[in-house]
């Protein structure tokens, strides 16, 4: 049972950066697809990026590409989210999630484990 928990969020303003990271405990997550996904108040859950278990593929959401960077350390069980030049809408609560297959990275149904959450709010 892979377990998750992400961290990083807070309140920036637009323009600002942010750096989630997701820390991964249980059975190693190397060979594992991770992705990350938002979801605003009254919005349903939207995919952002997802990198292979090599980290050799990335891909991301119209919305945040040349912004964000998804990137993973294996060796530390890690994966992380680097978002840059936020705008206020990218506030949401942002989740790091796990899978098997790198394919249909961007559905949340096909993902087998999920962190609980952080919050990134950006103020204009």
């Amino acid at each position: 049972q892979v377990q998750l928990v992400e961290s990083g969020g807070g309140l920036v303003q637009a323009g600002g950066s942010l750096r989630l990271s997701c820390a991964a405990s249980g059975p190693p997550i190397s060979s594992y697809t991770m992705g990350w996904f938002r979801q605003a108040p009254g919005k349903e859950r939207e995919f952002v990026a997802a990198i292979s278990w090599s980290g050799g593929v990335s891909n991301y959401a119209d919305s945040v590409k040349g912004r964000f960077t998804i990137s993973r350390a294996n060796a530390k069980n890690t994966v992380s989210l680097q978002m840059n030049s936020l705008k206020p809408v990218d506030t949401a609560v942002y989740y790091c999630a796990a899978k098997r297959r790198y394919s249909d990275y961007d559905a949340p149904a096909g993902y087998d484990y999920w962190g609980q959450g952080t919050q990134v709010t950006v103020s204009s």
